[in-house]
């Protein structure tokens, strides 16, 4: 009786053991595949005001960054690299009551899709470092910022919401700015491809 017990026993474990590994391939999400065309070089130029608020709202009439996009798999999947990214110039600086800001960013950044429907991707702008300077006050943004990115218009959308991006190194900010203050980082940017056509963004699942 043992022995008959124990062989029913082994069976049944192989049997489910088997039926789990059939289940576990459809069980798992499907990856998404995000083409990106044209992929190569990008450039990208504020189309309207950039603003980061840390307490304070500083705002830049000029912007402009550069990179590469390229076409990726999974969900989320890094579509585009942001290598370069400027916040105002020598004649139009970014301002706030603060005074002058100087925002000088760490890079490469990234550009990570999550989400698509109907000619929008939805994600974020991710492994975001930024040093700013505003008058004496000086600190560094960290962390990312939502975004969305529309193929018709060739616009990516900046929006982010509190506790995306933090403050670390505040330095003479007094209370007005802290590690305890949660930054937002809001604008829109004009991509263009390195042979000035708008780049697509499209997510399928198989």
């Amino acid at each position: 009786m043992q022995k008959t017990f124990r062989k029913t026993a082994v069976v049944a474990g192989a049997a489910a053991a088997a039926f789990g590994l059939t289940l576990s391939p459809a069980s798992a999400a499907p990856s998404t595949t995000w083409t990106v065309t044209p992929s190569g070089s990008y450039t990208a130029t504020n189309a309207g005001n950039i603003v980061l608020t840390a307490t304070i709202p500083m705002t830049c009439t000029t912007s402009g960054a550069s990179g590469t996009m390229a076409s990726a798999t999974g969900n989320p999947a890094q579509v585009a690299a942001i290598n370069a990214i400027n916040f105002g110039t020598a004649s139009t600086p970014c301002t706030s009551v603060l005074g002058t800001v100087t925002t000088v960013a760490v890079t490469p950044w990234t550009v990570v899709a999550q989400d698509y429907t109907a000619g929008v991707t939805k994600g974020y702008i991710g492994n975001v470092t930024a040093n700013v300077t505003a008058g004496v006050c000086k600190f560094t943004v960290t962390g990312k910022a939502s975004a969305t990115y529309t193929n018709s218009t060739g616009v990516l959308a900046v929006n982010s919401v509190a506790g995306e991006l933090s403050v670390t190194n505040p330095v003479n900010c007094g209370t007005v700015i802290t590690t305890a203050t949660k930054p937002l980082f809001k604008g829109n940017y004009a991509i263009k491809a390195s042979n000035g056509a708008i780049p697509t963004i499209i997510g399928t699942n198989p």
